[in-house]
């Protein structure tokens, strides 16, 4: 109770004095008052009007955003048809990667068939070895003169580098499938606006797949070269034995 009666003496005191305090005094409280109701007002009309202006160009750009660029429904309706499209032709591509396309029935064409359909450049090394068991090797110099052992050196360096390509071909071709599958489901599951960057990612890819086809195109063009130099090699091989066994003839009817 006492503490309640000075509370209200103190209060009673404070009043009073306010009451009968100068009026310059009187004149700085009305000055702070006005001051703040000119911020609240500032505030209220200038700025406020401002930000609620914001708020409707703001409100207007998701709406266009959401009814017109990316509209939610048709967003849908893409990702529907692409996990539609993307379960029939996987459907369809595991049916034609399951086909059994091996045709080898010996075990010596049987192992190199299988490392080279392996797609894998783990089973390189394996290659020389297994194609040597298949096609044999080089004769010794006692068995073939030695324009037909480079011939044959050739050949086989040319077939067993036809060979390594092709399964280095494979195994591209094996990541590039994968690559398009994660693209397709990056797409079905995608956020608008996200398109720019998978498309992005489907033009490297396509990089990528043009610069193996360019290194299979100049394998080709080698191997071409390489079959034609081989057919020269064997007419120039018959010019020199046709020219050895003229001299031949001639020197044995030079001693009649």
């Amino acid at each position: 109770m006492k503490q309640r009666s000075q509370k209200r003496t103190l209060a009673l005191c404070v009043f009073f004095a306010l009451a009968w305090a100068p009026l310059r005094a009187h004149a700085g409280l009305a000055d702070v008052l006005s001051l703040l109701t000119a911020i609240t007002g500032t505030l209220r009309n200038a700025v406020g009007q401002t930000l609620g202006t914001i708020q409707r160009i703001e409100g207007n750009v998701n709406a266009f955003e959401q009814q017109t660029l990316w509209p939610i429904t048709l967003i849908n309706q893409a990702k529907t048809s692409v996990s539609q499209v993307r379960s029939q032709f996987s459907t369809l591509a595991g049916q034609i990667h399951s086909i059994g396309v091996s045709s080898a029935t010996l075990a010596n064409p049987s192992r190199l068939e299988a490392l080279l359909r392996s797609a894998s450049s783990q089973s390189l090394p394996q290659v020389d070895s297994s194609f040597q068991q298949v096609f044999l090797a080089v004769p010794q110099p006692t068995q073939a003169t030695a324009g037909q052992r480079d011939l044959i050196d050739a050949d086989d360096a040319l077939a067993l580098s036809a060979m390594k390509s092709a399964s280095l071909s494979d195994e591209e071709g094996t990541k590039i499938l994968a690559l398009a599958d994660g693209l397709e489901e990056q797409a079905a599951a995608s956020a608008p606006g996200s398109a720019v960057i998978l498309s992005a990612q489907a033009q490297v890819a396509a990089l990528e797949n043009q610069a193996m086809l360019q290194k299979l195109l100049a394998f080709h063009l080698r191997e071409e070269a390489a079959a034609l130099s081989h057919r020269n090699a064997l007419r120039k091989q018959s010019a020199n034995a046709n020219r050895e066994l003229r001299n031949n003839l001639l020197h044995v009817l030079g001693r009649r």
